[in-house]
């Protein structure tokens, strides 16, 4: 695996309002899921080849110094910009003994994956959930493998990714869904939705965070059209995008309201959690609220 030079890998958050997380940490540069609709992807990130990943050089000595340095203490996001369950990441172990510091060191963890290979960590997982919140979001965004597969090729498929979020929550993990995005035309259905909140419920999760739509920029814009003219030949759904949403960023759901109102009843009848301010509250439950990791 190709290194490239790093300075500082835990970083502070401008707010705390997703997932609670004070910190963010991105261990590895690209991705190789392949995901059509990846926003990394965008010309604004620089990350040129992004389907090559790369790790930072001296990770883990830059993580140790980093929280060494770091005056308070709280739950550090990753994922964001990059799997950290790629699978490079089964030999290298990279991810895994950041999450070895990040316990010895007294902070708490997010985890974004759509890997199920996160199951192997639980252990250290534990170790963390002892002292500090430990949330690993698996993101599911089409609840039959039929589909994950076209729009999410190299990942694992959707019911791999539930069976981790059972493995996780039975071992008393906090442990949930991201449901975003949601692509226009292609995975925002109702039986979508009702699918993936019952595989969800099913599975033991604790929440469901959605996004009922998705966003477009350049880079990553031209990358999804031209996987969409590959999976969908002749459908003229690239033709749809562009009449709905012209070069707009933010590209919602034409049903997103309709879906919200189905989405939020559902998650009410199964008991899921689906706002942030609950989602984090439920997160803090059972820890001192005099720790520094909350906002």
């Amino acid at each position: 695996m190709e290194l490239i030079p790093a300075k500082t890998l835990v970083t502070k958050n401008k707010s705390t309002s997703w997932f609670g997380a004070q910190y963010n940490m991105n261990i590895y540069r690209g991705c190789c899921h392949g995901c059509i609709y990846c926003d990394s992807r965008s010309e604004c990130y620089g990350i040129e080849d992004f389907g090559r990943v790369r790790a930072k050089k001296d990770a883990l000595r830059i993580i140790r110094d980093d929280l060494r340095r770091k005056v308070k203490t709280g739950i550090v996001a990753t994922g964001s910009m990059s799997d950290p369950y790629n699978p490079h990441e089964k030999k290298h172990e990279l991810t895994r003994h950041a999450l070895e510091l990040l316990s010895a060191y007294g902070f708490g963890v997010a985890v974004a994956t759509k890997s199920d290979l996160v199951t192997r960590d639980i252990d250290i997982l534990n170790e963390i959930k002892a002292h500090a919140p430990a949330i690993v979001k698996v993101t599911i965004t089409a609840a039959h493998d039929g589909l994950s597969r076209q729009v999410e090729p190299a990942a694992p498929p959707s019911s791999k990714r539930f069976e981790a979020i059972r493995e996780l929550s039975q071992s008393g993990i906090f442990a949930g869904v991201l449901m975003m995005p949601l692509l226009p035309f292609l995975e925002d259905s109702e039986d979508n939705i009702r699918a993936i909140v019952h595989g969800a419920k099913q599975a033991g999760a604790r929440f469901i965070y959605p996004s009922f739509g998705m966003t477009l920029r350049q880079g990553n814009r031209e990358w999804f059209y031209q996987k969409l003219d590959q999976i969908y030949p002749g459908k003229g759904i690239v033709e749809k995008y562009i009449r709905r949403y012209g070069n707009d960023y933010s590209c919602p759901s034409p049903k997103a309201k309709e879906l919200w109102q189905v989405f939020a009843r559902l998650c009410e009848e199964q008991g899921l959690l689906y706002k942030m301010p609950d989602i984090i509250a439920a997160a803090k439950l059972g820890y001192d609220t005099q720790l520094s990791f909350y906002p």
